[in-house]
């Protein structure tokens, strides 16, 4: 059985993640290819349990390498149990965030040193990453206005726009840096 591809979506809140999933996934039925849809922090049940955490706006004083530590504790468990099977199984992964976000966010939103997130993600995955990574950019403005439409803000969502903007840079850095990252501007038209 042939192994299936890792597929990776990141961007700012407001991009069209979740949109862009969507059609990523009706491309791959169309072409019977086998597919999961998963999401970081998450996609497991305990991996569940500390999104809700780490969402959580009455977790205002969770410190930045706290909030860190979580976020590749979830994504142990999950590369262990659901990327990973999914992908010697043949299916596609695509995923919700990944590693990418951690530096972005924990590292360029919260200012913890890069090498501290590189140490942690081999330790946790063995530095394990997709096969393709697809930032969807927009401006911040733009993309917190969409997210406004979604319902209510979580403990992210409620930072100012400052911290989206270091976020934002962070994921372009990465995406120029990495040969399995393609940056999409999603102010065009989905197709």
């Amino acid at each position: 059985m042939t192994r299936g591809s890792f597929i990776t979506i990141e961007g700012v809140e407001g991009v069209g993640k979740s949109t862009n999933i969507a059609f990523i996934r009706s491309l791959l039925e169309e072409r019977s290819i086998a597919s999961i849809v998963t999401r970081e922090p998450g996609g497991t049940e305990l991996g569940e349990h500390i999104r809700n955490l780490l969402l959580d706006k009455e977790q205002s004083s969770m410190t930045a390498m706290t909030e860190l530590l979580l976020m590749f504790a979830a994504r142990a468990q999950h590369v262990s149990q659901v990327i990973e099977p999914g992908l010697a199984s043949g299916s596609w992964v695509i995923c919700d965030r990944f590693t990418d976000s951690s530096y972005a966010y924990q590292g360029g939103g919260r200012h913890i040193d890069m090498d501290t997130i590189a140490s942690l993600e081999q330790l946790a995955i063995n530095s394990f990453h997709p096969d393709c990574t697809l930032v969807l950019d927009l401006p911040v403005e733009i993309g917190l206005k969409r997210a406004l439409d979604v319902g209510e803000k979580d403990r992210f969502e409620s930072e100012k726009v400052e911290f989206f903007e270091r976020v934002r840079q962070v994921f372009l850095q990465r995406a120029a840096k990495n040969e399995y990252s393609h940056v999409v501007d999603t102010s065009q038209p989905l197709e």
